[in-house]
């Protein structure tokens, strides 16, 4: 199988201080022309998906202090693309898992299956001082508010919805489900208000560890080396992986590393976990092709420097070299974001024999 390509496209890119570089006016940071821009060039250049950060808090150091919501650019970028995927990233700390799994799925419908869900946590004094209340075990409600959406996504059955103009019947009832959840912090009946996503469930990726794997579709795994990539590949049970991949690239005009200095000059790139790449596009094409082959990874999420000058670089010489090479595809106009990744449709837990009343 060839690497799925992903990349984020949160504010102005990895690095902080990356809004020093961009290329347009500040007040086009929050404004739809911009979102639709990045959207287009990623879709343009082959990539499968893109995702969006987003936190209960701004962006941590280098000025910018606000974003909009990344489920509201989501459902934005879906109806402005045909065949790019999207994935906001929603945090689970705070949020209500109905509402998370209502307005994913309504994102699901609009991008006709072209979506999933970067999982997140917001821990620390930070966010519980903006929210009011502390959560002592951030990694449990993650794992329980994955569950819940999982099984809100399933409370409606496909063939639910029967839109029976004659008898002016909209849904058969019987195939609406509660699904009676009770954890350590909340209760939650059901069922959902939002049918069934087109892909049943959304693809949800979370960073290796957070989450059950069986309950997680991508894990995303980090590493300073190939080799650390692959040993964190082979400790993961989830069906795919995605390594994550911060990039600063040789431009035109400048090179990565002179680049990276630059911006550390007003903020440092702080550590992350993830891989990191400085130098030309054509070392790039050969570290993802490796981590492909000798790592095993299923695909790669790269976390562009500044956004506005490495997608442009990543879009005219990695991606089409990626392709040509035979190691990356295009994603197949009408594909669901399941279907791009070779993942199945699965089948509603409350329809299968045996399954819950």
């Amino acid at each position: 199988m060839s690497l799925a390509l992903a990349v984020e496209i949160d504010g102005e890119g990895a690095h902080p201080a990356a809004w020093r570089r961009a290329g347009h006016p500040p007040a086009e940071l929050l404004g739809p022309r911009r979102v639709r821009h990045v959207a287009e060039i990623a879709e343009r250049a082959g990539f499968t998906l893109v995702t969006l950060d987003d936190d209960l808090l701004p962006p941590r150091g280098g000025g910018i202090a606000g974003r909009i919501g990344a489920v509201e650019r989501a459902a934005f970028i879906a109806a402005s693309t045909s065949v790019l995927s999207v994935a906001p990233v929603v945090s689970t700390t705070y949020a209500e898992p109905f509402h998370v799994a209502s307005q994913l799925a309504s994102v699901d419908h609009i991008a006709a299956g072209r979506s999933g869900w970067v999982v997140a946590v917001s821990p620390g004094p930070a966010a519980a001082a903006a929210w009011g209340r502390p959560v002592a075990d951030p990694a449990r409600e993650a794992q329980d508010a994955v569950r819940v959406v999982r099984a809100l996504w399933d409370s409606w059955e496909d063939d639910a919805v029967v839109r029976d103009v004659a008898t002016g019947r909209y849904l058969d009832r019987d195939r609406l489900h509660y699904v009676d959840f009770a954890g350590a912090g909340y209760t939650v009946k059901g069922p959902a208000i939002v049918p069934r996503p087109p892909q049943g469930q959304l693809v949800v990726l979370a960073p290796r560890g957070l989450v059950p794997d069986d309950e997680v579709d991508v894990a995303l795994v980090g590493g300073a080396d190939v080799d650390a990539v692959r040993r964190a590949v082979v400790a993961t049970a989830t069906p795919r992986t995605f390594a994550e991949v911060e990039v600063a690239l040789d431009t035109a005009a400048a090179d990565g590393a002179d680049r990276v200095a630059d911006l550390d000059r007003h903020a440092p790139w702080p550590a992350s976990g993830r891989l990191r790449y400085t130098g030309s596009p054509g070392g790039l094409v050969g570290l993802l092709r490796d981590l492909g082959t000798r790592a095993g990874v299923d695909g790669v999420r790269l976390h562009p420097l500044v956004l506005g000058e490495d997608l442009a670089v990543l879009s005219q010489f990695v991606v089409p070299a990626l392709i040509r090479a035979g190691a990356a595809a295009r994603p197949v106009p009408g594909t669901s974001l399941r279907q791009a990744l070779g993942l199945p449709r699965p089948q509603n837990r409350f329809a299968l024999p045996g399954g819950p009343a």
